[in-house]
């Protein structure tokens, strides 16, 4: 197990783009972050992005301005999916063609792969039917598991490794900002992906955030999130999400604990 002064490898944060953080903007490089994991292009039949033929949202994220942002030099761009993920899961046939559809549209960006924004777990009988669904999308292609149905590490591992291609990696989202797990035992399940699928296929989503009295969301606390990180060193870190969550005061108050022993 990691100690809590193991170097966090903070790599990237996630931006699930809504009309409250079109303009994103922040200091996240501060941690080290220089990846950029933007969840979809289009959502709910709206686009972030020109050209795809559908109703645009009211204001267009400035992907000029993000593609010179030290924290976006490498993006994994998410492509078609819906805010809802039971409407995602019943729509999957429509979102992979849409997907297919506006992958290739040209932006400012430096995509270096690409991710389909369906989130899948063992609960979920149908995904088993995406690979013949993503066959047309270009690689590198990028999708997100977690337990739902808490089966445990090494089953919920055999059971991505029975049906996902060899060409698609995974971004395994940890839990612990729901207090689905701790972060020890999400470590245990990215250990238990990676001797399936390979070092280079696995990578975290750190949720940034807990459960808020009266209901939703807050930012996680620098006491909170310094020992989640610890416990994965190792990894390739990307911290959900960056406009959202990880405030400027909440950056600053990081980096600074984390630079001490």
């Amino acid at each position: 197990m990691s100690t809590l002064t193991a170097a966090p490898n903070i790599v990237g944060i996630v931006w699930q783009p809504d009309n409250q953080t079109v303009g994103i903007s922040g200091h996240w490089e501060k941690l080290g972050v220089h990846a950029l994991l933007v969840q979809w292009t289009v959502v709910d039949d709206q686009a972030f992005v020109p050209g795809t033929g559908l109703t645009s949202v009211p204001v267009l994220p400035d992907w000029a301005r993000i593609a010179k942002a030290p924290w976006a030099q490498d993006v994994i761009l998410g492509l078609a999916g819906y805010f809802s993920e039971n409407r995602s899961r019943d729509n999957i046939e429509q979102l992979a063609a849409l997907s297919e559809r506006i992958a290739g549209l040209p932006t400012p960006l430096h995509v270096t792969g690409w991710y389909f924004p369906a989130e899948v777990d063992p609960s979920w009988s149908r995904a088993s039917e995406l690979p013949a669904l993503l066959a047309k999308l270009p690689r590198p292609l990028w999708i997100s598991v977690y337990d739902g149905a808490n089966i445990g590490p090494a089953a919920t591992a055999d059971w991505l490794k029975q049906w996902l291609p060899n060409d698609i990696g995974v971004f395994f989202q940890d839990g612990v900002g729901v207090y689905a797990r701790t972060a020890p035992v999400a470590r245990n399940y990215a250990d238990a992906l990676r001797d399936r699928l390979g070092k280079d296929r696995v990578r975290i989503i750190v949720e940034a955030f807990r459960p808020q009295y009266g209901g939703g969301f807050r930012s996680a606390t620098v006491a909170e999130l310094k020992p989640q990180l610890a416990a994965y060193a190792g990894y390739p870190l990307y911290l959900f999400d960056g406009p959202h969550y990880m405030t400027p005061a909440l950056v600053d108050q990081l980096k600074q604990a984390l630079a001490q022993p």
